[in-house]
């Protein structure tokens, strides 16, 4: 008789179904649209309200975190009330859906936009081919930003991971791990603003308040413009601060990394003579390799987005132009959308190949 039963709800098509079922339909489509209105009133509630700014603080987290939960129930529900065969089909877009959605409305359209901006003129009323990326190869000032892009990417990500590597290995060994782990990471804490601010007092010509010029006067030398008149050394003065801020974050993935290596393979290796520095270098290196390329690689991507250090502490001035700054400059301040998209499509297709490899790596490793 069950079988019977399984056999008859196989044979029901979805217009049976539907038809059996229309209360069901109206229900699941109601409480959805319900739920939506309630979150369009909460939308409205922050965006127009004059309440008190902790108020709108609270409603704020209520409204975003208890949104998302409400939207995840909500479809949740509806998809219980669809036959099994259905919501087996269904269920994965539940949670792919809103990450996908999101993705395409804030990223992929965006992109799609920007370069349509790239092959028009600077006020989008002519369309002029890729005249803009010619532009983008040509002009002095954009060579002079590639080229120290390239200079943030080499110096910045081999300092940062051969830092973050070396500071591993060594508070692995050291009895003040934790303490030296911690202080290494802070600057982690750190926005890239306030680190600039903060390296620009460092670098300060007045020795009175910049620490480099007041050690340099200590030692009988005349305080320098660090970051304005030293050229080309301004970049490299740059870059120290990025391998400041990041080193910390490579040293944390090595030393994860570092302690996954087996206990026994070190102890073999030393057994059989090997000295520390050919243990490092035959059995640790080769062991993490997954590791460093994943860091090297995010840390690359990093560095040919840089923006905020040197927005905060020269400006782009005084031969210090990036991609990013350059991009800045000329879609908001000199209004030439054509010319600003396709430097913004420029260090997408610059940023892609790392990313692609990096994905790579990931799925050679079972991350995906």
């Amino acid at each position: 008789m069950q079988q019977t039963d399984i056999q008859e709800k196989r044979r029901t098509t979805p217009l049976e179904w539907v038809a059996a079922n229309i209360g069901r339909i109206l229900i699941s489509v109601l409480v959805p649209v319900v739920t939506f209105l309630g979150l369009r009133a909460g939308f409205l509630f922050l965006r127009d309200s004059d309440a008190p700014q902790l108020i709108i603080a609270i409603v704020a987290i209520i409204w975003g975190v208890g949104g998302v939960a409400a939207l995840y129930w909500v479809f949740n529900w509806v998809l219980e009330l669809l036959p099994d065969e259905w919501k087996a089909q269904l269920q994965p877009f539940l949670f792919v859906g809103p990450a996908m959605a999101i993705l395409t409305w804030y990223l992929a359209l965006p992109t799609v936009r920007t370069f349509w901006l790239s092959l028009r003129s600077a006020d989008s009323s002519q369309f002029v081919g890729f005249q803009n990326y010619i532009a983008t190869f040509t002009q002095r000032i954009m060579l002079e930003a590639y080229r120290n892009n390239a200079l943030w990417m080499i110096v910045g990500t081999s300092f940062t991971v051969s830092l973050g590597l070396l500071i591993a290995v060594l508070a692995d060994r050291s009895n003040f791990e934790n303490v030296a782990k911690a202080v290494i990471f802070l600057p982690m804490a750190i926005s890239m603003v306030g680190a600039g601010v903060i390296w620009r007092f460092v670098y300060d010509v007045d020795p009175h308040i910049g620490l480099l010029n007041a050690i340099v006067t200590a030692l009988g030398g005349e305080p320098q413009a660090w970051i304005t008149l030293v050229q080309p050394w301004n970049n490299l003065l740059l870059t120290v601060i990025v391998i400041w801020l990041q080193t910390g974050y490579a040293m944390v993935l090595f030393s994860a990394a570092i302690k996954g290596v087996p206990d026994d393979l070190l102890e073999a290796a030393r057994v059989d003579g090997a000295t520390e520095t050919q243990t490092f270098f035959r059995i640790i290196i080769p062991y993490i390799q997954g590791t460093i390329i994943t860091v090297t690689t995010t840390v690359v991507i990093f560095t040919l987005k840089i923006f905020d250090v040197v927005m905060v502490t020269t400006g782009g001035q005084f031969g210090t132009e990036v991609i990013g700054v350059r991009f800045y400059r000329e879609f908001f301040n000199n209004q030439n959308f054509g010319y600003g998209s396709a430097i913004a499509i420029v260090l997408l297709i610059a940023v892609i190949p790392v990313m692609i490899y990096n994905l790579i790596q990931f799925s050679k490793q079972e991350v995906f």
